[in-house]
């Protein structure tokens, strides 16, 4: 996917810069033109290229739209996206009194959902192939936007092993902070050595009667306040010289094979988590907007040195950032975890959403 903005020459389209969404296969560009009819045809206010609870929450905010998405080629991404975090646009049928009333009848509308999911005709994977080739052989961009919001999201990095995916959801976890309360008097496992599987380790020992942590060196590599807080903690075990090599048990995590030194013992547990980094997914958006050196999107809202630069330029005379969420590309804006180097938890995601959203609406009412 590419990012480029286009100026119409000639009235009456409107002057003001429109931001073409473009997917070029490899590095050959294909140049683009189209008519005053093309373009307005294919205008659109706003882009968003999302599935998660950053990207729902920016679309909530500027559509007000109880119908779903405007865009059908979008509306599968949405769909699955919505299931596989967990929102949807779930009302409950009757008033409820109390929220595990409302949590009842939660469960029975994701349940009713995925049974739709499962009822729905598949798509072939030739199909897949046949649209990919026709978007990547096409000269025209698929979308012309007068603002961009980017919402891609970060995945967390997984280790591979054998029972990570079998378990995934079902004991395996790469959120503590979001899953901790699960495991009340439960045997974890934390894998990692940063200050992420740090604070994951703190925030178990909360809930879980014994965490483990699996380091593949002698040493953390963490901040020495986040290490001491760890190493003094009785309910921490450190395995160091050690990897994770399989997760066991029937449908949920009963055991687990560690090789520490090159000797492999397994050990009882009921949870295990990942605590070894978030990769951003914005690939696409390479030599775009400006990236840091992780892949993060550069915000003025970016909790980095790069973010303080972007924020700095984006000083009004009144001492305030004008538009936070906005990326080094005019009219290009970014929030949630594709952003997020700090908390990547779902309100912060949907709250950077709506922020971007607001910006993004703000900088089309000025260039009016």
């Amino acid at each position: 996917m590419e990012i480029r903005k286009f100026i119409p020459d000639q009235p009456p389209i409107d002057r003001r810069g429109k931001v073409g969404i473009r997917i070029l296969e490899g590095s050959k560009e294909k140049k683009t033109e189209l008519s005053e009819a093309e373009r307005m045809e294919q205008e659109r206010k706003d882009y968003f290229d999302f599935s998660g609870d950053c990207g729902r929450s920016a679309y909530a905010e500027l559509t007000n739209d109880e119908d779903g998405i405007k865009y059908p080629h979008l509306e599968n991404t949405v769909k699955h996206g919505a299931l596989y975090f967990g929102h949807t646009n779930f009302k409950p049928e009757n008033p409820v009194n109390h929220p595990t009333e409302y949590i009842d009848a939660f469960k029975k509308f994701i349940e009713q959902s995925q049974e739709d999911v499962a009822k729905a005709d598949p798509i072939k994977p030739e199909e897949i192939e046949d649209f990919t080739n026709k978007v990547k052989q096409s000269a025209k961009p698929a979308l012309i936007a007068q603002s961009v919001i980017i919402a891609t999201g970060a995945a967390p990095i997984t280790l591979g092993v054998k029972g990570e995916k079998e378990f995934w959801a079902k004991g395996v976890s790469a959120c503590a902070v979001c899953d901790a309360a699960f495991f009340k008097d439960k045997i974890v496992f934390v894998v990692g050595g940063g200050d992420s599987a740090m604070e994951d380790s703190t925030a178990l020992t909360k809930f879980a009667s014994q965490v483990h942590i699996i380091h593949r060196r002698d040493s953390f590599k963490a901040s020495k306040i986040m290490q001491e807080r760890v190493l003094n903690n009785p309910k921490i075990t450190v395995h160091w010289n050690s990897t994770l090599e399989e997760i066991m048990g029937n449908n949920i995590v009963e055991k687990v094979r560690v090789n520490q030194s090159g000797e492999v013992k397994e050990y009882d547990a009921q949870g295990v988590f990942m605590a070894i980094g978030h990769r951003p997914m914005n690939l696409i958006f390479t030599n775009q907007v400006e990236l840091d050196s992780h892949g993060y999107v550069v915000t003025g809202q970016s909790a980095t040195k790069q973010g303080v630069q972007k924020a700095t330029q984006l000083l009004t005379e009144n001492g305030l950032v004008s538009y936070p969420t906005m990326s080094s590309v005019e009219g290009v804006f970014a929030g949630g975890d594709g952003v997020d180097v700090r908390y990547k938890q779902a309100i912060t995601a949907a709250g950077q959403g709506c922020a971007a959203s607001l910006d993004a609406e703000r900088w089309l009412e000025s260039q009016e």
